[in-house]
């Protein structure tokens, strides 16, 4: 193998690339990033908890919505029940005037 046949472009990429792997794992490693990491991590709970605190407020606000509908509906039922009875009546009654 000559001296020129050695792929350089292809070795300088490699190198290049482990040390900017390196150097990356350096700075990833290093205390300003665990800093960084800490304070994003305590921004992402501090937003879990108020959207949790929103899904919970949702999910109460649903609730109420449901046993306000069923109430509507029991009372439309009652309602509707009533008029089939007075109907009932005045049919009876009708029958019975003649």
């Amino acid at each position: 193998m000559k001296f020129n046949d050695i792929p350089w472009k292809k070795i300088r990429l490699i190198a290049g690339g482990v040390l900017f792997g390196t150097a990356g794992i350096r700075a990833l490693s290093s205390k300003d990033a665990k800093k960084c990491y800490t304070h994003a991590t305590a921004a992402v709970l501090r937003a879990k908890t108020d959207v949790m605190a929103t899904a919970s407020k949702v999910r109460e606000n649903c609730n109420d919505i449901l046993a306000d509908a069923k109430e509507i509906n029991e009372q439309r039922a009652i309602e509707e029940e009533a008029a089939v009875i007075a109907d009932k009546c005045e049919k009876i009654a009708d029958s019975s005037e003649e």
